[in-house]
């Protein structure tokens, strides 16, 4: 495992438009929440904070997902994400992005990884 790696899931926890795990972060003094899904084969990561007003997404600890589960969805008005990138497609933060983390699975042992160094570069 390289330095700045953690493992926060297994593989076969994320299922495709299914629950999300949460687990949290510190950053320099402060400890943030985030997220990871997976959406169309891939794994996403995110931190659990909403563009408008910063408040968690999940409707219910790991609920990210439309019923539809084709967009993440913020718990308090509603904004949609497309669970690929982050970006805002609806709602009050249109335009806007969730903050995209550097996350891979090993393939050796099905571990889900975070980066805990930061976030992915815009448009990775």
């Amino acid at each position: 495992m390289a330095a700045h790696e953690r493992v926060i899931a297994t593989s076969a926890e994320l299922a495709n438009g299914g629950d999300g795990i949460r687990f949290v972060l510190e950053r320099g003094n402060e400890t943030v929440h985030a997220f990871a899904v997976r959406y169309r084969g891939g794994v996403h990561a995110y931190l659990n904070s909403c563009p408008h007003l910063g408040s968690e997404l999940d409707w219910l600890p790991g609920v990210f997902f439309d019923s539809d589960a084709t967009t993440l969805v913020c718990s308090l008005h509603g904004a949609r994400f497309e669970p690929d990138t982050g970006r805002c497609v609806d709602g009050p933060c249109r335009g806007g992005r969730l903050v995209k983390l550097a996350v891979r699975e090993r393939t050796g042992d099905g571990a889900v990884v975070i980066d805990d160094r930061g976030t992915v570069p815009a448009g990775e």
